[in-house]
C-alpha cells in the first residue's frame, strides 16, 4: 500500500560521463542512448548532469562567444558560459538535485515538480555513489497495474490482513484505476480507514466512496450507551 520506493522502480544502469568529457561526445552519447540528459561522475559521485538545454546553448549563441556584460542576469552568463563550454564540466548544471533510493516515489515527483527537472540520479546516502537514475516514466510505471491485481491489492491486503473486514460487507470494483467501494461497515471510522487505505495503494487513480456505517463513532455529540458496541 503505497509502499513503493526509488530503488523499486529506478533505471540502475546509468549512463554517465567524465567530467573531461567533450561536446561532440556527450552528444553521440544522448544520440546513441535515446535519452536527454547524463549524469557526469567523478570518482562514482555525481557533480552534474548535461542535458540538451545545456548543449543547446551552443546553438544559440551559434557558436561565439560573447564577451561578459556589465550588468549581465544570472541565467544570460551561465548561457554564454555554456556556450563556450567544451568539456562537461563546463556544460552541467551543477550543483545536482539528487534522491536518495529509500525515498518515497511521492517525494520523487515533489522534487522534480520543485525544481522541474525530468530525472534525478539516485544517490546511495552512505557512499554517495550513484546507484540509478528515475525518470518521470517510471514514477507513472505504478499505473500500469491490472485492475484485477489493484482489486487483490485492496480486498486480501487492506480489508483482510490490515484492517480485519470481511470483504463481504463492503465490494470493492475496479474500472481503469478507479476504485469504488460499497457497502456497510461496523464503524464509521472503519469506512474511513478503508478508504484512505486503498487510496494508498499503487495503481489506484480515484476512490469513490460509496459505503455506510452502523455505528458513527465520531460523532462527539453522541453521548456512549452501557449498549453500545
Amino acid at each position: 500500500m503505497n509502499g513503493q520506493h526509488v530503488k523499486d522502480v529506478m533505471t540502475p544502469e546509468v549512463v554517465v560521463v567524465a567530467p573531461d568529457c567533450g561536446f561532440k561526445h556527450i552528444v553521440d552519447v544522448l544520440a546513441d542512448f535515446k535519452v536527454s540528459a547524463v549524469p557526469v561522475v567523478d570518482d562514482g559521485v555525481v557533480i552534474g548532469v548535461v542535458s540538451e538545454a545545456d548543449l543547446l546553448h551552443k546553438v544559440e549563441f551559434g557558436g561565439a562567444v560573447e564577451p561578459a556584460r556589465l550588468f549581465e542576469r544570472r541565467s544570460h552568463r551561465s548561457s554564454r558560459q555554456k556556450a563556450a563550454g567544451e568539456t562537461a564540466r563546463d556544460l552541467m548544471t551543477s550543483p545536482v538535485v539528487t534522491v536518495a533510493p529509500d525515498a518515497s516515489i511521492g517525494a520523487a515527483a515533489r522534487l522534480m515538480e520543485q525544481h522541474h527537472v525530468k530525472r534525478l540520479p539516485v544517490v546511495d546516502g552512505t557512499t554517495g555513489h550513484l546507484v540509478g537514475i528515475v525518470a518521470r516514466r517510471d514514477l507513472l510505471r505504478r499505473y500500469l497495474r491490472p485492475d484485477s491485481e489493484i482489486r487483490r491489492e485492496i480486498v486480501d491486503d487492506v480489508l483482510l490482513r490490515t484492517m480485519w473486514v470481511d470483504p463481504a460487507d463492503i465490494t470493492v470494483t475496479v474500472e481503469e484505476g478507479r476504485v469504488t467501494m460499497t457497502g456497510r461497515s461496523d464503524r464509521r471510522s472503519t469506512a474511513q480507514i478503508a478508504v484512505r487505505l486503498a487510496r494508498g495503494v499503487d495503481g489506484v487513480v480515484s476512490v469513490t466512496d460509496k459505503l455506510s456505517w452502523r455505528f458513527d463513532d465520531l460523532d462527539n455529540r453522541r453521548v456512549p450507551t452501557m449498549f453500545d458496541p
